[in-house]
């Protein structure tokens, strides 16, 4: 197995370790899981680099690869849920969605079939992760038990219940409109896939 793809597997490892230590409850054990975290999400980099660079591109990893992205990202999405900061409704759409277009894209890769990407749903992905890395510090930062004393006005307004949910639910409606003029834009060609797939 090449470099890459084992970094995937590690980065699939990883994410039940880093669930197991975000709501173990423990202030030092969240802590580490985000360091988990983080070392999991730098894998989807460098395994990118070492792929495109060296040219360690298979089938397999093509589409374990997202699928694997998809595996943290929404872990960490219900790990979160888990903890009451964010509504289970908002995650499932957004992990539904971001399900269904990975398993579509796969599909069409083994197929050899070329989806466009729109710049929305680009600009989807940043949105999603920027909001998901500033929840995940943010409620890290405030189990340090100094920062919880000292900046526990400002940890209020970050972490604010209808902050956060009006936030989430503007990241879920974005992601949904992103998934449905995806679906439409490609309609054909998925009609194609499902055709050669009979």
């Amino acid at each position: 197995m090449v470099i890459p793809n084992q970094l995937t597997v590690l980065r699939i490892i990883l994410t039940p370790v880093f669930l197991f230590l975000f709501i173990s409850g423990d202030a030092t054990l969240v802590q580490i899981s985000l360091v988990v975290f983080l070392i999991a999400a730098l894998t989807d980099w460098y395994d990118g680099w070492l792929a495109r660079k060296f040219n360690y591109i298979t089938d397999w990893g093509k589409f374990m690869d997202p699928l694997a992205d998809k595996i943290l990202t929404s872990t960490a999405f219900f790990g979160l849920v888990a903890l009451g900061v964010l509504n289970l409704w908002l995650v499932v759409i957004i992990v539904f969605r971001d399900a269904l277009i990975t398993l579509l894209r796969a599909l069409a890769d083994y197929k050899k079939v070329s989806f466009s990407t729109s710049r929305s749903a680009q600009w989807k992905t940043f949105i999603q992760m920027a909001f998901l890395y500033y929840l995940l510090i943010v409620y890290t930062l405030r189990t340090h038990q100094k920062f919880s004393v000292d900046y526990k006005w400002l940890f209020d307004i970050l972490l604010n219940p209808n902050l956060v949910f009006y936030i989430m639910l503007a990241v879920t409606l974005f992601t949904a409109f992103t998934g449905i003029t995806y679906l439409i834009s490609n309609r054909f060609l998925i009609k194609k896939l499902f055709k050669n797939e009979n």
